[in-house]
């Protein structure tokens, strides 16, 4: 399958052709609100459009959940499934959904509080150990992320041994920006994404590495025990990289080197790298401006000492979970990145070439706000659509 690029006229007549649906493909059209924000290297946003030249099948394989976060699939082909309301429930392969699985710690589900996250590791057909990230109610009615396991039991119907192995410092009053995604590196250890809680008081302290707000964390999965890199002496041992707004995305590539995306304020999500020891700017540094308008900080978009975000969008997509592909059924897009938009209503797909972006497309605009993306192991693409009335939806090749 090869790769195109499309400019606006040849879209212009392609959508003539194909009774406008390609028109939708003009993302790039709309004008930023970072107003004279310049990139810092070619193709960092706004890169060429790709061709939306896939037809795709669209199968719903669950519906009526409520506003689901994260998936993690079983061995059998099934998926753990999340809903941020609180409930953790199995989807069989054939789409067959489980009550409510029981033994949960407690949950804040207020706002953008609630169940988050889940994963299990390639040992789950032994071991049955489930890992899940949540808003934890804490003292005072402030919340905060936290990440708990259990095994689950023989019959499925419950997490048994639940323990919080990790909670992130300080808890504050907040509803907002916990993160937070979970992903396993090829080490043995287990990242977790933060967020900065979202309020100007709180914010600032992404730039702080003795708290966890707006971090990159790395811990033993087992214990919680610290396993970051921050190469700073007053740090917290946890900590893996700083200065994040709120990722809601993260997934290693075929190098086994993690990536994240971030929630930007209006305009400037970010891809990133996360390496150890490394400042990812927030709330120094950024593209796009805040809500009222306003600059965010100095409103500058480079600071030396503070890295660069691979891309970023502004406007923004909303981004959620994102995931490499890797599998047979689109050969084409092998080692593309796949994000799910929910601003952009989309399934984003980006091309790489090693670390840089050299193309974006917009597949299945409209289909709602896709929290979720995972490539389930015949090589389908699985999404989840956050909603109060949410789907679990698997794209296939028409």
């Amino acid at each position: 399958m090869s790769r195109l690029f499309l400019s606006m006229p040849t879209l212009t007549a392609v959508a003539a052709l194909l009774g406008g649906a390609a028109l939708a493909q003009d993302f790039n059209a709309r004008p930023p609100n970072g107003r004279g924000q310049q990139p810092a290297f070619e193709n960092q946003t706004r890169a060429p459009m790709l061709a939306d030249d896939v037809a795709l099948k669209q199968t719903v394989l669950a519906e009526g959940l409520d506003h689901p976060w994260g998936l993690a699939e079983l061995p059998d082909g099934g998926w753990l499934l999340t809903e941020r309301s609180g409930k953790l429930r199995m989807v069989g392969a054939d789409g067959a959904l489980s009550g409510p699985i029981g033994g949960l710690p407690e949950i804040h589900t207020r706002d953008q509080g609630g169940l988050l996250d889940v994963a299990v590791r390639d040992d789950f057909a032994r071991t049955r150990r489930v890992w899940i990230s949540f808003a934890q109610p804490r003292e005072g009615g402030k919340t905060a992320t936290a990440v708990a396991t259990g095994t689950l039991s023989p019959d499925g119907s419950t997490l048994e041994g639940m323990k919080v192995i990790w909670q992130q410092q300080p808890a504050w009053k907040s509803t907002k920006h916990y993160g937070s995604v979970l992903v396993f590196d090829r080490q043995g250890g287990l990242f977790v994404t933060t967020g900065e809680r979202s309020n100007p008081d709180s914010r600032v302290y992404a730039q702080n590495v003795t708290t966890t707000l707006g971090k990159v964390v790395r811990i033993d999965p087992d214990t919680g025990a610290p396993m970051g890199k921050p190469g700073v002496a007053e740090a917290l041992p946890e900590i893996w990289s700083w200065g994040h707004r709120n990722m809601q995305g993260a997934a290693l590539d075929g190098q086994g080197r993690l990536w994240t995306i971030e929630h930007g304020p209006k305009g400037g999500d970010e891809l990133n790298r996360p390496q150890a020891g490394r400042n990812y700017g927030w709330p120094r540094v950024t593209y796009g401006i805040d809500y009222s308008g306003k600059p965010i900080g100095e409103g500058i978009t480079q600071l030396e000492g503070t890295e660069q975000p691979v891309y970023y969008w502004d406007p923004v997509i909303a981004p959620g979970q994102m995931t490499f592909y890797d599998g047979a059924m689109f050969p084409g897009w092998q080692g593309n990145l796949l994000i799910g938009g929910m601003q952009a209503q989309a399934l984003v797909r980006l091309d790489l070439d090693g670390d840089r972006v050299t193309g974006e497309a917009r597949h299945l605009q409209g289909i709602g706000r896709v929290r979720e993306v995972e490539v389930a192991r015949d090589g389908a693409i699985m999404l989840l659509t956050d909603a109060d009335n949410g789907k679990l939806i698997r794209v296939t090749p028409q």
